[in-house]
């Protein structure tokens, strides 16, 4: 029989074992994207892997910080971000995004833009531009609510995160596509 002190405080207040619901969690597969605005100092961005959609009409999307984090303070201070949805083969930007270090840091050696006033990485398999909807709080971290100004993307595997590593959804590769030269056949036979 265990007493209250034998007890984790952390399970208490919770329920449940934080360590479990992280492992838990660690396994649920998500998109990897880095999410980004930019003020007075320059760009800055992060790496972000809780990026949802969540209405259509208006066209809403979510993402969540940790309260700490200085990117968030940044986008509620612009009430703009943008999201870049990574590729597979982009893993080095998720880690470098994923440091610690500052905006200009971070973007160093980075290709990208600027689109609709936010940075916008090169190459990314799908890009959002977003204008702060609502916040919503969430125990430690805060989710964003975007409504969508802007949409695009290419056909590029989208990088995932599971089981702590990454990778992209199996079944992609195997899609049907023209090869190459049939699109540049098809833009030059007008």
């Amino acid at each position: 029989m265990s007493t209250a002190s034998d007890i984790d405080p952390a399970v208490v207040a919770g329920g449940i074992d934080p360590k479990r619901f992280r492992d838990l969690m660690a396994r649920v597969c998500a998109p990897v994207t880095i999410v980004t605005t930019t003020d007075g100092d320059g760009p800055h961005g992060a790496t972000a892997s809780s990026f949802a959609a969540l209405s259509q009409d208006p066209p809403l999307v979510t993402v969540a910080f940790d309260r700490r984090s200085a990117l968030l303070a940044r986008i509620v201070a612009t009430g703009r971000f943008g999201i870049n949805l990574l590729h597979h083969g982009q893993e080095d930007l998720a880690m470098r995004f994923a440091s610690r270090g500052t905006g200009g840091e971070r973007f160093a050696g980075t290709p990208w833009h600027t689109d609709t006033g936010l940075p916008r990485i090169d190459d990314a398999a799908a890009w959002v531009s977003c204008e702060r909807y609502n916040t919503v709080d969430g125990g430690d971290h805060l989710l964003l609510i975007g409504l969508v100004t802007k949409a695009c993307n290419v056909e590029r595997p989208p990088l995932v995160y599971a089981n702590r590593t990454f990778g992209t959804h199996s079944r992609f590769s195997e899609r049907p596509r023209r090869p190459i030269v049939d699109h540049i056949t098809a833009c030059t036979s007008d």
